[in-house]
């Protein structure tokens, strides 16, 4: 399979730079290595980086190797972290000011964060011994899955929600569409006929697109015109992909729809356009088991 990058489009698509990069090594000697009941997640499945990585945590079946506390939404700490995580920063760093943010790998052992950068934490927990489950990262794969993992990110993210900015001109927010139609365009021809992205089975390219298509349709579908919608929506292969990924109990047992738009309209200062009325997928419908709201 073959994916070129996007490389000449301008990405304003940066996550906030982590403050713990710890990694987990194969071995002792590493310092943390993926051992059982040492670690626990903490994230939030509102947020697109704890979606991730709940998906990613269910699908290598990791709930008793390493568990998962699952968080509100919306953050309550009033730096806009999460409250509960404030132990866990003071600990491992000294004097720590900021505000504790999700996703959040620890080390239960020594009770301190190894890291809250969420694409590693992704590859470090398919280092954890597992049997009969497929690796989300298989070996020689690794220039497709950063492609995927980059136009979703720019020709998917990015672009929508330039196309929708409301500060925009009608020349910008139109060259942003034709960058996301484009991108939309690309993943539909490599899925015509294909169940999957890569290797013909589930891998962290599945999830990363899984996450950028329902953010398309739960967020940024509210900031574009109806015509935008419906030439996104066009692409059925893309959408039926889509569909069946959230049947996956993996997938659509962490769908938490109430909670995605809570901290939409938390965070969103855009204007509502004509295409919030013209939803894509029907998601709940779809979705294979519901999430404990409970919990969040």
């Amino acid at each position: 399979m073959t994916i070129t990058p996007l490389a000449t489009v301008p990405s304003a698509h940066r996550r906030a730079a982590p403050v713990f990069r710890g990694r987990l090594g194969r071995d002792a000697r590493s310092g943390h290595y993926a051992v059982a009941h040492r670690y626990r997640l903490h994230l939030s499945t509102a947020c697109p980086d704890g979606l991730r990585l709940a998906v990613g945590h269910a699908l290598l079946g990791l709930d008793d190797a390493c568990p998962v506390t699952f968080l509100p939404a919306l953050p309550d700490g009033h730096d806009g972290g999460h409250a509960v995580l404030r132990p866990l920063y003071e600990a491992s760093a000294h004097h720590y000011t900021g505000p504790a943010l999700a996703p959040v790998l620890a080390d239960d052992w020594s009770g301190r964060i190894v890291s809250n950068h969420a694409p590693d934490i992704l590859r470090d927990l398919d280092r954890f011994p597992r049997t009969g489950r497929d690796p989300l990262f298989p070996p020689g794969l690794e220039s497709v899955l950063d492609a995927v993992e980059r136009m979703c990110g720019e020709g998917i993210e990015d672009a929508a929600q330039r196309a929708g900015a409301a500060g925009a001109g009608p020349a910008e927010r139109a060259a942003a569409l034709d960058v996301l139609l484009d991108t939309l365009g690309r993943l539909e021809r490599r899925l015509a006929g294909e169940e999957y992205l890569a290797d013909g089975r589930l891998t962290a390219a599945d999830i990363e697109l899984w996450v950028a298509l329902l953010r398309l349709d739960t967020v940024h579908r509210c900031h574009l015109d109806a015509h935008a919608v419906q030439r996104v929506a066009e692409h059925r292969a893309l959408w039926a992909y889509a569909r069946r990924l959230t049947a996956h109990p993996a997938f659509g047992r962490h769908l938490d729809l109430d909670g995605i738009a809570r901290r939409h309209r938390g965070s969103c200062q855009g204007l509502e356009a004509a295409g919030a009325a013209v939803q894509i997928l029907d998601w709940a419908a779809h979705a294979s088991g519901s999430p404990d709201t409970s919990r969040r």
